[in-house]
């Protein structure tokens, strides 16, 4: 079932929650484990995040040192098939621009498709740290609007090649938000604007980028619909775990954190779970008392104290 239909038809709260692959060379045990712990809570569907490829330099046994590119947590599209067909969950996919050409994205979007899988969020990624060779014969998005734009062109039928009587591919495709805006853009209201840009180019829904304050949230929701942007806006949290992610969450996606929480965890440092997992769940009550289409958890792959909290509410 496509994200969309999951809110329509919704007569309790949705949580949802994102997960990622393993680091190269680990099992994927630790993504089963998580999710057996969230299959109970009956999530409408769970996101997995793409990761694209990085350059290092590797020293040799023998002294010399090796440049090498790969991707560090390959893997999506397989646990995606895993989730949706062992699990029975609905899953999204992150699908991105950055580092990959157009036809490597609709070539993974044709595997999407073919394991049963309706949803993609569409997302620019992060810069690569080196240059990607693209051939005479291929093409790149350069923005996320970009990528909705081929996404939705596939749900027409219409492939980067001319295709003879070619089947649709139907995607339900989310976008990425920032209540405190993206780091790039000068202002909120340019950050909205390339928002809605995506939304025109056929997003169905968006979710945000984690935050913790709600009145952030209620305030870019109201700036989201005075400039005509209709679709659901999900709030993603996060729980935070430890007094080092005080500066680590901040620093890695671009967000401010209330001065209450970061005196509250600073004063007793070894209780900064028990606090983090309070502040959520005082998020929550808000969040559903506002009428959000949806909690969204940037749960990564430590779930227990999610789990909980999403108890709470069932």
């Amino acid at each position: 079932m496509k994200v969309i239909e999951h809110i329509i038809k919704a007569r309790d709260p949705l949580f949802s929650y994102e997960i990622v692959p393993p680091p190269r060379g680990h099992s994927i045990k630790d993504v089963v484990d998580a999710v057996e712990i969230l299959a109970p809570l009956n999530p409408p569907w769970i996101d997995v995040t793409s990761h694209g490829s990085t350059v290092y330099f590797q020293e040799k046994s023998d002294g010399s040192i090796q440049k090498r590119t790969l991707k560090k947590r390959p893997g999506t599209l397989g646990i995606c098939g895993v989730l949706q067909n062992r699990f029975k969950i609905d899953t999204v996919a992150h699908v991105l621009c950055l580092g990959f050409t157009r036809e490597e994205t609709e070539d993974a979007l044709i595997e999407l498709s073919y394991l049963g899988i309706e949803n993609v969020l569409a997302l620019r990624g992060d810069t690569p740290n080196f240059k990607k060779t693209v051939r005479n014969d291929q093409t790149i998005n350069n923005y996320a609007c970009d990528l909705v734009g081929q996404i939705k062109d596939l749900s027409n039928g219409k492939f980067l090649d001319e295709l003879d009587e070619a089947l649709p591919l139907d995607f339900c495709v989310g976008v990425a938000s920032y209540p405190e805006k993206h780091f790039e853009a000068a202002n909120l209201k340019l950050d909205v604007q390339n928002l809605k840009r995506k939304v025109s180019a056929g997003a169905d829904y968006i979710v945000t980028q984690m935050f913790f304050e709600n009145q952030k949230y209620f305030d870019f929701v109201k700036e989201c619909r005075a400039a005509g942007i209709t679709v659901p806006i999900i709030p993603g949290l996060k729980v935070l775990k430890s007094a080092t992610q005080l500066k680590s969450v901040p620093k890695n996606f671009y967000i401010d954190l209330p001065t209450a929480l970061v005196d509250e965890i600073n004063a007793s440092p070894e209780h900064a779970l028990e606090i983090g997992s309070r502040w959520s769940r005082k998020q929550v009550e808000e969040l559903l008392a506002f009428g959000v289409p949806s909690v969204h958890f940037y749960v990564l792959n430590d779930v227990h104290a999610v789990a909980e909290i999403v108890k709470s509410f069932k």
